[in-house]
């Protein structure tokens, strides 16, 4: 079994001015994450009204298929015109680990 992680730094747009501003740009986010069968979830910076950190995690049975999940996962936030993706930090962990 293998769990692979990402972790997503994102600058918010700066008409991001209050937690319900930011709540409007990282639910959809999360959302679209969802459909790729993964667990995701705002994981740092609540707080913060210009910056999000969004965390993912894939389970399966083949290490190829949680990279190509995690890499369909990064591919689609990436894409996301109304905010800048920082970094992005990737783990996977076997369960021989």
């Amino acid at each position: 079994m293998f769990t692979g992680t990402l972790e997503f730094d994102l600058l918010l747009p700066g008409d991001s001015r209050s937690l319900k501003d930011k709540r409007g740009y990282v639910r959809p986010v999360i959302a679209a994450l969802h459909k790729f069968e993964v667990a995701a979830a705002e994981v740092g910076d609540q707080d913060r009204h210009g910056r999000a950190r969004i965390g993912v995690a894939a389970v399966a049975d083949e290490a190829r298929h949680v990279n190509r999940v995690l890499d369909e996962c990064e591919r689609a936030v990436a894409a996301r015109p109304e905010m800048e993706l920082l970094s992005v930090r990737r783990r996977l962990f076997s369960s021989e680990d």
